[in-house]
């Protein structure tokens, strides 16, 4: 699917404004701006031109192409989202407003299932060959490829996620893409771009293992391995085994293929090394999810 995009659905909303948007048809758009109508419970919202995001709809649209798999993360403008979107009280009667709580439990038998911005994805676009352990890690406007798995620890970020096939017991940050036959270990973790100023992209290329309680923030190539409770930071200082021991900061090496990175036992030093031995997943695990 391409830009410009109409998409009709059911809107959930209050005297201050939209909670939610379950979208459900999806067409090419003939208007020449971006703009939506409500009429009645039915909201109409045209996505022509890729903008900072203004208005509500708007923001669920573009969460919703993410998940159902029309745009990869980082293709879409996502700006001032955070701005636009209300922090809302998820529960299993649908959202409310935070402010209205406690009234609300006073009266009613419901369960909450976050304080957030964003509602879990699978209460809204549940995309095909997936598995996922717990539904409310995985935020609305998470890209999951086909043949992903996300185990109970794993987590999905909006504006993030995987090609697919992958297995993820890790945390892929917001603006993070992790390219297939890729496996983020127990704990693992990608420095995404939402927090302490970092406004580096960084991926995870293909047949790449994140050792559990690894860390990365610099981009993999294809085919490189981070050992398991070593976090390289793009500031890390590392000793290149195979030139000569020299050392660089490891952002000199981001995106670079076939690369080992570890920390030397006896002297502490972080080190990386070309690796000849490709990572391979356990095909059987995600081909028939």
């Amino acid at each position: 699917m391409k830009l410009p995009v109409k998409a009709e659905g059911i809107a959930t909303y209050d005297e201050e404004g939209f909670l939610s948007i379950n979208y459900k048809s999806f067409s090419k758009s003939d208007k020449q701006m971006n703009e939506y109508s409500l009429e009645g419970d039915i909201v109409t919202t045209h996505l022509v031109n890729d903008e900072p995001i203004l208005d509500i709809p708007t923001a669920w649209l573009k969460l919703y192409l993410l998940s159902m798999r029309h745009f990869q993360p980082n293709q879409l403008n996502l700006e001032n989202i955070f701005s636009v979107l209300p922090n809302l009280v998820w529960t299993d009667k649908g959202p409310i407003r935070v402010e209205e709580l406690k009234s609300t439990l006073d009266k009613n038998n419901f369960r909450i299932y976050s304080i957030d911005k964003f509602p879990r994805m699978t209460d809204y676009v549940v995309p095909d060959g997936v598995r996922i352990g717990d539904c409310s890690r995985v935020r609305l406007g998470a890209y999951l490829g086909k043949g992903t798995t996300i185990m109970h620890e794993g987590f999905v970020n909006y504006n993030a996620g995987t090609e697919g096939p992958n297995m993820v017991e890790g945390r892929i940050s917001a603006g993070v893409f992790v390219k297939k036959n890729s496996d983020l270990g127990g704990g693992s973790s990608t420095m995404g771009t939402l927090s302490g100023g970092n406004k580096k992209i960084i991926s995870v290329g293909e047949n790449c293992l994140l050792g559990a309680n690894s860390g990365i923030g610099i981009s993999l190539g294809d085919n490189c391995t981070v050992e398991a409770g070593l976090y390289v930071t793009a500031g890390t200082k590392i000793t290149i085994l195979n030139e000569k021991d020299k050392i660089v900061k490891a952002l000199e090496l981001s995106g670079q293929n076939n690369m080992l990175y570890f920390r030397d036992s006896v002297s502490g030093k972080v080190c990386a090394k070309n690796k000849e031995d490709e990572f391979k997943l356990n095909k059987a695990l995600h081909e028939n999810n």
